[in-house]
């Protein structure tokens, strides 16, 4: 697919794909948007000390960037599962500039399929998939998702219950998902499967409202 580079309101950039009409980030802060929605609302309010966090769409590899900083900030150990079906080379993701973050590049050359010590505290392990067939692939318990698909109307397969009713099963006890998309349809699927779901605000300049579903 053609990617071409724009740039968002907080100075940071993203990736425009033509064919989907569809970003990779918020247009209003790419960088601020997936520091809130992931980081903010979902790791950090994760009691768990070494969780094992699971993302649908690492994209360009900015929330996995994020968790790991914020991994050494509050020394916590994290186990990164990156779920991608249309992996970015470095060569894409460079010149975006995100982060002089000696493991950023890192984080994009290792080796997919396979557990990638990163840091002491930070274990990436990256599949080559589509989120629908993740029914196949055996997982630890989850304990945080970040739903970071692109939009229901671009990408609606992404959006299906199936998906979503796996997850539940994949996740821990009081295991927390986050996603940018509060619409009323994705917020009443979520419930119907068994979420305790709440709508929070959104991040600083971007959308009104995020979800955040929590497995009882």
């Amino acid at each position: 697919m053609e990617r071409l580079i724009e740039h968002t309101a907080d100075g940071s950039a993203t990736l425009y794909v033509p064919r989907l009409d569809e970003h990779y980030h918020s247009v209003k802060g790419a960088r601020t948007e997936s520091q809130h929605i992931f980081v903010d609302m979902g790791l950090k309010a994760c009691p768990v000390p070494a969780p094992h966090i699971l993302e649908i769409g690492f994209g360009t590899g900015l929330n996995a960037l994020l968790t790991l900083e914020e991994a050494e900030r509050s020394h916590r150990t994290v186990h990164y599962t990156g779920v991608e079906r249309y992996p970015l080379a470095w060569e894409e993701v460079e010149p975006l500039h995100y982060s002089d973050h000696p493991l950023f590049p890192a984080m994009h050359r290792a080796s997919w399929e396979a557990d990638v010590p990163l840091t002491p505290g930070f274990t990436l392990h990256k599949m080559q998939v589509d989120a629908c067939e993740l029914s196949t692939r055996p997982l630890p318990p989850v304990h945080v998702v970040y739903f970071d698909a692109f939009a229901p109307e671009k990408q609606p397969e992404m959006w299906d219950e199936a998906l979503f009713r796996h997850l539940y099963q994949l996740m821990a006890p009081a295991g927390i998902l986050t996603t940018y998309c509060a619409k009323g349809a994705v917020r009443r699927m979520l419930q119907s499967i068994g979420f305790r779901v709440e709508r929070l605000p959104g991040p600083p300049g971007g959308k009104r409202e995020i979800l955040r579903a929590v497995k009882p």
